[in-house]
């Protein structure tokens, strides 16, 4: 059985979204990595004061590549799991091929899987954003606090968006957007077991999206488990009852890892 577990953070955050989590397993004995994605790897402060003029121009394909060269470097496959974007990038790793289990959280979809219109609505500064191909975009906090995380109470919105939330590239949406670098094999034979798992009232990806992306990996035979979180807003690892996401994710995967 799998006794490492790799966690891939999503768009916006760093690794220190997973602090609960890593704390978590490994309580209950797990190896916890957690890689940054390329030119993220500084404190939180520091990203929202000046971010590398690099991450502008990062690419989803680039960033995939970068956790299949981690993974290459381990001495047997981890479990991984990865929130938002992060779970994006998990599915397209699993793809390869790669990892023992994979669970991926409010995950964006790969290309192929309709938007919703609430996700459209949500979506819009970043799409509407001048050269947003180009360049870092920085989510506001009114966009966090009523696309991200409207679940979390009033006052301790302020606290969490200063504590995690940094500038992202731009064009890692308008490529799953386009289907660069975000197409998978629904039907891929090969790829490891993989749970999908919803917010009930995600607005960033709500849990309709991630139902379609679910029904679309049916067409493979490799195992497939979905399981949604009524009440859960795209913030779920970090909001009340996270540790119920946490279990369910870490309990599915062992096992399925160990099949």
């Amino acid at each position: 059985m799998a006794a490492t577990v790799m966690l891939i953070h999503g768009a916006w955050l760093t690794p220190s979204s997973w602090d609960r989590f890593r704390q978590r397993f490994e309580a209950a004995g797990m190896t916890v990595v957690a890689p940054p994605w390329p030119y993220l790897d500084r404190p939180v402060d520091e990203l929202r004061r000046a971010p590398d003029p690099r991450l502008g121009a990062l690419g989803l394909t680039e960033i995939v590549d970068h956790y299949a060269a981690l993974i290459a470097a381990m001495p047997q496959p981890p479990i991984l799991i990865g929130h938002s974007f992060g779970g994006l990038i998990a599915q397209l790793l699993a793809d390869r091929g790669l990892g023992a289990a994979v669970v991926a959280i409010d995950p964006a979809p790969p290309f192929g899987v309709p938007a919703h219109p609430l996700a459209i609505w949500t979506s819009l500064p970043v799409f509407l954003a001048w050269n947003g191909w180009n360049r870092v975009l920085r989510m506001s906090l009114k966009g966090f606090s009523t696309g991200f995380a409207q679940t979390l109470p009033a006052a301790e919105k302020p606290y969490a968006w200063e504590k995690f939330i940094v500038p992202t590239p731009g064009r890692i949406f308008f490529q799953a957007l386009l289907g660069i670098g975000s197409r998978l094999r629904w039907d891929n034979p090969d790829r490891p077991p993989l749970m999908l798992i919803a917010g009930g009232k995600d607005r960033t990806v709500p849990a309709a999206m991630v139902r379609a992306n679910y029904r679309k990996y049916l067409r493979s035979p490799a195992d497939t488990a979905f399981h949604e979180f009524p009440g859960r807003s795209h913030w779920l690892c970090n909001e009340d009852g996270w540790e119920e996401v946490a279990d369910r994710a870490l309990s599915w995967a062992r096992t399925a890892a160990g099949r």
